[in-house]
């Protein structure tokens, strides 16, 4: 916040005799003269302190943005390698569940084979039972 700048202040010039000033008014000008220089300085003692104070406190703005910037930064990396291990991770279990799906496949064509395999070792032992059967029917019959 910049404050008005005011005019310096001004001295009273007195018109005097041309005899020397006396005592008493010479030391209230002198005390005016002192205090318009005092004021003058504190002016400009606050001013420079006042720009500095600015300064100071934008410097430790850009110090407060750039911490909080580099830890947003870090978050930003971090989220990006993240999402390219989901991506990652997305496809292989997409390529797992393909593989899964072949292997289920193959498994119940397995037991498919396997049920036939056993379906027909079962009719073979029936066939051969049967053929005994009518083996013995026919020895039985050609001794009587």
């Amino acid at each position: 916040m910049a404050s008005p700048k005011r005019p310096p202040a001004r001295t009273r010039v007195l018109h005097q005799p041309e005899t020397e000033i006396g005592g008493l008014e010479g030391s209230l000008l002198q005390l005016l003269q002192n205090h318009q220089h005092s004021s003058l300085r504190l002016r400009e003692q606050t001013e420079m302190a006042k720009k500095e104070s600015i300064s100071n406190a934008k410097r430790v703005s850009d110090l407060l943005v750039d911490a909080l910037n580099g830890g947003v930064q870090d978050c930003y990396v971090v989220e990006k390698s993240i999402e390219i291990e989901i991506r990652t991770l997305a496809a292989t279990i997409a390529k797992f569940m393909k593989q899964t799906d072949q292997w289920l496949a193959t498994t119940n064509a397995m037991n498919s084979a396997m049920k036939e395999i056993g379906d027909f070792e079962n009719w073979m032992k029936t066939m051969d039972f049967d053929c005994k059967n009518i083996n013995a029917a026919i020895r039985n019959i050609y001794e009587e």
